[in-house]
């Protein structure tokens, strides 16, 4: 098999996953909708997710724009610098479109999903009418256009970069597109979700005792539209971002890989690549195909089953694939790493469920000791959430480790055993278009638990939507754990990918007479510049996720005051008169207004840090950075999703009876709680290792400058 015939399978299952999207899709549109309420608050939802995804891609177009004539002038070396070899300002061009590639269809990624949830919420909310099961079905479809669309997108975007260009560096490019696009999408979604989020929460359930979804609260539609921009388009550029690093970091070490063997395998670890990328969507095209809701079985069952079978047939399709294309040491070897990955993966699931579903231990016991005041709620949730950190953390480092010493035969070398560690990110990312439609479905069924409740479609409906919010609130979390755990193997892989990069250059640079340059062999963490790096590297994922979470502390404060105002001035609102409506517009310019302020200062300081320590410590500095940034950023993202998600179903918990039910002081203090929560797993958390996952593409891509221009 040679590269063409790749990329010609791989357009191929990407083109399917599309028909799939538009079969999913239509199915949602054509269900039934005919309640008016329904149709004019989810409208309200819909122009609102709207309006704030087109200000938001305004401001990131200016961003991307500048950053594109900076990788024209600048990347890979400077334009007007002398042609070797291995470079001219082809290259400079090649990488800049790339670039320009990658931020589109991010963008696109996050459009597609918004499109869809706004249309699916409504069908979901009055199938619920008609039982849980078409309610589920409903919901879930509507994530798995988005699943589809998302990875189907990546694969065939990565794939024909590389085809086109032959080039590793402008499949880089590409990724840094998709990431810091994803960073952007991430955070500024996340500020606006959790800012409504808080603020009607606050107000609504703790000061007024009225119900999540009370139509009588302003800031009840910008808490929908929240979960739109941050749980569907955000969380869709964050997994768009992690997939095509995964493939993009992974080609870069097979690339490097096949240069070393001998002229019957070239390109042969980049075909791997292509074609376990390939078989990981189709697996997942068959999963959601099949997914559905038994008689018997709950929501949280037909979920967590679907990602199951689909990781099953990875499994089984990835082997048949080794026996038919690549039945060598090598091929098996490969196929061994990318199961380890797979099964830490599934690991790191379980244990995300373990720490945050309401039918086992930690929620019940922080559910129990809200009945003693907030403090006991924050106190016991923090301590539980740094528990969930070790299984998954020591997981990561396992499989990394196994990865490693899997492939290292394959040439002996180093680079053969990271590029073992990027295919085990490749197989635990394999069934990403499952865990895209899963998180796509949490958002979609919680707006339309709003849309019952304020359609007045009674109790029996309202309970069915609970049950499906609850079922997605679990997901949730396990997609968020699955999302980190990937974006360490990946980042591990970069680290690779950027020694990679160095020694490209080096031995540019080396052949053309530049003194006291050498090949880079490893990090030595006494050498001060590396220990340097790797201090100011760990204090990164610190200072960005304070950032978010003080956006979020400001812009609620704000929205809070809004609230108030309007319960205070107009006439029958409290009460709830008829005819009175809130002006819930108002509360939505303050999130939208707020968000943009305050999404891209913390996703520079990122960026301009890990430029600041390359060009003061060089090569060395920055692969310290990257290790302190990594091993740092994943303790407090796990931390942050598992401790939020947490909090979060023990307020649920307990609302659904338990511990004093609605209304008691158990649920106050666990309201509290999940305030505290939100912003960590919904804001701070999941945009943690897209930070990472940017400052590592960052590094690769300017690697050669580093290595030219630097103090020490």
């Amino acid at each position: 098999m040679n590269i063409q015939v790749a990329v010609i399978v791989s357009v191929s299952v990407s083109v399917l996953a599309f028909l799939v999207a538009l079969y999913f899709f239509f199915w949602v549109k054509k269900q039934p909708s005919s309640n008016p309420e329904i149709a004019r608050v989810g409208g309200f939802i819909k122009k609102g997710a709207n309006t704030f995804l087109k200000k938001e891609y305004m401001l990131l177009a200016i961003f991307a724009g500048v950053a594109a004539v900076l990788i024209l002038l600048f990347l890979p070396h400077p334009i007007w610098g002398e042609e070797t070899a291995k470079w001219s300002w082809v290259k400079n061009v090649s990488m800049m479109i790339s670039y320009i590639c990658g931020t589109v269809l991010s963008a696109i990624a996050g459009k597609v999903g918004i499109t869809v949830a706004t249309i699916a919420n409504m069908k979901a909310a009055e199938a619920a009418t008609k039982g849980i099961r078409p309610s589920f079905l409903a919901g879930f479809r509507g994530g798995a256009v988005m699943g589809m669309a998302v990875v189907g997108t990546s694969l065939m975007g990565v794939s024909l970069v590389y085809l086109l260009t032959e080039d590793a560096s402008a499949v880089l490019g590409f990724s840094f597109g998709a990431s810091s696009l994803a960073l952007f999408a991430k955070a500024g979604g996340g500020i606006f979700t959790k800012t409504a989020d808080i603020s009607a929460d606050l107000v609504g359930k703790v000061e007024l005792g009225i119900p999540e979804d009370d139509p009588r609260n302003p800031a009840v539609i910008a808490d929908n539209v929240g979960d739109n921009v941050g749980d569907v388009a955000g969380m869709g550029a964050d997994l768009f971002d992690s997939h095509v690093a995964s493939i993009s970091a992974a080609l870069v070490m097979g690339v490097a890989l096949s240069a070393s063997a001998d002229s019957i395998k070239a390109n042969h670890f980049t075909i791997m690549v292509i074609i376990y990328g390939a078989i990981g969507l189709f697996s997942s095209v068959i999963g959601v195909l099949l997914a559905r809701m038994g008689k018997k079985g709950g929501p949280t069952q037909a979920l967590n089953l679907s990602t199951y079978v689909t990781t099953a047939l990875f499994a089984g399709f990835a082997a048949l694939a080794s026996l038919l294309f690549f039945n060598d040491e090598a091929g098996w070897r490969v196929w061994g790493a990318m199961m380890v990955g797979l099964f830490v993966g599934t690991i790191i699931g379980i244990v995300s469920d373990y720490f945050t579903n309401d039918t086992k231990p930690p929620v019940r016991y922080v559910a129990n000791a809200s009945k003693s005041g907030p403090a006991f709620t924050i106190l016991s949730g923090t301590s539980y959430g740094f528990l969930s950190v070790f299984p998954p953390m020591i997981g990561i480092a396992i499989s990394a480790l196994a990865a490693y010493k899997i492939c290292e035969p394959i040439m002996n070398s180093a680079v053969s055993g990271m590029f073992g560690i990027a295919m085990a990110a490749v197989g635990m990312l394999s069934i990403v278009g499952m865990v895209i439609s899963n998180d796509a479905y949490g958002p979609i069924v919680d707006n339309a638990r709003g849309l019952v409740e304020m359609g007045g479609l009674g109790n029996e409906a309202l309970e069915i939507t609970d049950s499906l919010d609850s079922a997605g609130n679990t997901v949730k979390a396990v997609t968020k754990g699955f999302a980190i755990g990937a974006a360490g193997l990946t980042i591990i892989a970069l680290l690779g990918a950027f020694m990679s990069e160095v020694n490209d250059a080096a031995a540019d640079a080396i052949a053309a007479g530049k003194k006291g340059i050498e090949l880079l062999t490893g990090f030595d963490i006494l050498n001060p510049v590396v220990f340097f790096g790797l201090l100011v590297g760990a204090a990164v994922p610190a200072v960005f996720s304070a950032m978010l979470m003080l956006g979020v502390d400001r812009n609620a404060q704000r929205m809070v005051a809004e609230i108030h105002r309007q319960f205070k001035t107009i006439v029958g609102l409290k009460e709830g008169k008829k005819g009175v409506v809130p002006e819930y517009e108002k509360c939505i310019d303050i999130a939208t207004t707020g968000a943009l302020k305050e999404l891209i200062p913390a996703g520079l300081v990122a960026i301009l840090a890990t430029l600041l320590v390359g060009f003061v410590g060089g090569v060395q500095a920055v692969g310290g950075f990257l290790a302190g940034n990594i091993v740092s950023g994943l303790l407090l993202a796990l931390f942050m999703s598992n401790a939020g998600g947490l909090w979060d179903n023990a307020k649920k918990y307990i609302e659904s009876g338990h511990n004093g039910g609605k209304g008691s002081d158990a649920h106050k203090a666990a309201v509290v709680g999940d305030t505290v929560g939100d912003p960590y797993k919904d804001t701070a958390g999941p945009s943690i290792n897209t930070q990472v996952t940017v400052v590592s593409l960052v590094a690769s891509i300017m690697a050669s400058l580093f290595l030219t221009y630097s103090i020490f």
